[in-house]
C-alpha cells in the first residue's frame, strides 16, 4: 500500500482531547492518555468516554495498547499524562483497591489451595464484610454463573469453562463499578469459548454492569459489544458500534483489519452527488462520504466478498474473472478468482450454499458486481502511525 509519496493519517480521536468535565452517566473517562515504556510510547494521548451499564471492547492486534489500556483503568499500571475518571471520581493516582473494579484475567489467577467458595469470596474478605454476608453473595455469585454446589470443590477440581466461572464470580461478587476482562476465553476450545460469550453477554444486561473486554478476536468483539474501540500502535483508530465498524469503517487499518476484505487499486476520477472511482476498465459509483481521498488520487478500494456477486458476463458486469480455487468453509464457500484488468491481483467472493461449487467450477468465467454497501476507498499513499 506504500508508495513514494507519503501522506500523514491521524485520525480526530487522537489530536482532539476531551475538555467537557466527566458526566454523572459516565462509567470511565480518559481524558489524553499517554504512557510510555522507557523510549516506547504505548498509548498515544488516548480519549475514550464509557458510558453506565455498556459493554465496550477494546480490539487490536497484539502490541497494540489494548491490554494496557485497561492496566491503566485498572490501576496496575500509571499513566505519564493525562487524566482518568471512574465514575466521576478522578482516580489517575488511586490504587487499584480504591478503584471498585473487578477484573478477571487471561489466566484466571485463580488460588489453587482455595476452595471454590474462599477464591469467590476473598475480595469481600478484604474489605472486612461479614461473614454471614460473604457466605450469602458468594451464594448468590455462584448461582450467577451456574456453578451452585461447587463451593467446596478446588480450582483443580474444575474444567477451564468451570474456572472461568468461578474467575468471574469473583469479579461480580464485590459488585464493582466496572467489570474489565482481559481476554477471558483465550484459553477456551470454539465450542466453549462461544458458549461463555453468550453467558457473559447475559450476565451483563442482567446486572447493567459497566463492562471493558480486552480481545484480538473480531467476532467475539463484533458479537458482544454496544461499542467496539479498535486499537493500532498506541492510537484509537475508530470508536463506533459493531455495524458501523464493520461496515463504515473510517480508516484504512480498521477497514483491512476488521472482517475479510478485497483490496483493489483504483483511481478516484470526479465526485458529483457521487464520486466515480476508475476500477479497472470500468467505473464505480459510490457516496462521497466512503471515498476518503482527493479527486485524482490514487486509490485502494475495500470492498467485503459478501457484497461482491457472480454472474453471466453482460453489460452489468463491473469486472471478468475466472474462477482458480474453491475454499469450503461449511455454511458458505469462498471462491477466489484471477481478475485480468487488476493485473496480478486476485479477489475471492463468498457464497452461501454448496450449490456454488457446481455453479462456479475452476476454470469457469463470471461477471462480477458490487454492492456498494460493503464498499469504500482509501487514498493509496496513507501511511498510518507507526
Amino acid at each position: 500500500m506504500a508508495t513514494a509519496h507519503i501522506k500523514s493519517f491521524t485520525p480526530a480521536i487522537d489530536a482532539d482531547p476531551l475538555s467537557s468535565p466527566p458526566r454523572s452517566n459516565v462509567a470511565v473517562q480518559l481524558d489524553g492518555v499517554l504512557k510510555r515504556f522507557g523510549d516506547s510510547i504505548a498509548l498515544h494521548k488516548v480519549s475514550l468516554k464509557i458510558q453506565e451499564g455498556e459493554f465496550v471492547t477494546l480490539l487490536g492486534p497484539s502490541g497494540c495498547g489494548k491490554t494496557t489500556l485497561l492496566n491503566l483503568m485498572a490501576g496496575f499500571a500509571e499513566a505519564d499524562n493525562g487524566e482518568i475518571f471512574i465514575d466521576g471520581q478522578l482516580v489517575t493516582e488511586t490504587p487499584p483497591y480504591q478503584r471498585e473494579i473487578g477484573i478477571v484475567f487471561q489466566n484466571y489467577a485463580l488460588f489453587p489451595h482455595m476452595s471454590v467458595a474462599k477464591n469467590v469470596g476473598y475480595g469481600l474478605r478484604m474489605r472486612r464484610v461479614p461473614k454471614a454476608e460473604i457466605i450469602e453473595r458468594v451464594e448468590q455469585a455462584l448461582a450467577l454463573v451456574k456453578l451452585q454446589g461447587y463451593g467446596e470443590r478446588k480450582p483443580s477440581e474444575l474444567s477451564g469453562g468451570q474456572q472461568q466461572r468461578v474467575a468471574l464470580a469473583r469479579a461480580l461478587v464485590i459488585r464493582p463499578k466496572v467489570l474489565l476482562l482481559d481476554e477471558p476465553f483465550s484459553a477456551l476450545d470454539k465450542n466453549l469459548r462461544l458458549s461463555m460469550q453468550i453467558e457473559l453477554k447475559d450476565i451483563q444486561r442482567k446486572l447493567g454492569v459497566t463492562t471493558v473486554f480486552v480481545t484480538h478476536d473480531q467476532s467475539e468483539a463484533l458479537s458482544m459489544s454496544d461499542r467496539v474501540v479498535v486499537m493500532s500502535a498506541g492510537h484509537v483508530r475508530q470508536i463506533g458500534t459493531p455495524d458501523a465498524i464493520y461496515r463504515r469503517p473510517e480508516d484504512p487499518f480498521v477497514a483491512s483489519f476488521v472482517g475479510d476484505v478485497n483490496i483493489l487499486p483504483g483511481r478516484y476520477l470526479s465526485r458529483d452527488d457521487l464520486a466515480t472511482l476508475e476500477l479497472g476498465d470500468n467505473t464505480l459509483r459510490l457516496p462521497a462520504e466512503r471515498v476518503h481521498a482527493q479527486v485524482g488520487e490514487r486509490l485502494d478500494i475495500y470492498v467485503r466478498p459478501e457484497n461482491i456477486r457472480l454472474g453471466v458476463l453482460g453489460p452489468k458486469s463491473l469486472l471478468s474473472a475466472t474462477v482458480v480455487t474453491h475454499v469450503f468453509q461449511g455454511d458458505h464457500v469462498d471462491i477466489h478468482l484471477d481478475v485480468p484488468a487488476l493485473g496480478q491481483r486476485r479477489l475471492f467472493v463468498r457464497q452461501s450454499g454448496l450449490d456454488a461449487l457446481t455453479r462456479w467450477p475452476v476454470g469457469s468465467a463470471a461477471g462480477l458486481i458490487f454492492d456498494d454497501e460493503g464498499t469504500c476507498a482509501f487514498a493509496a499513499d496513507v501511511q498510518l502511525p507507526q
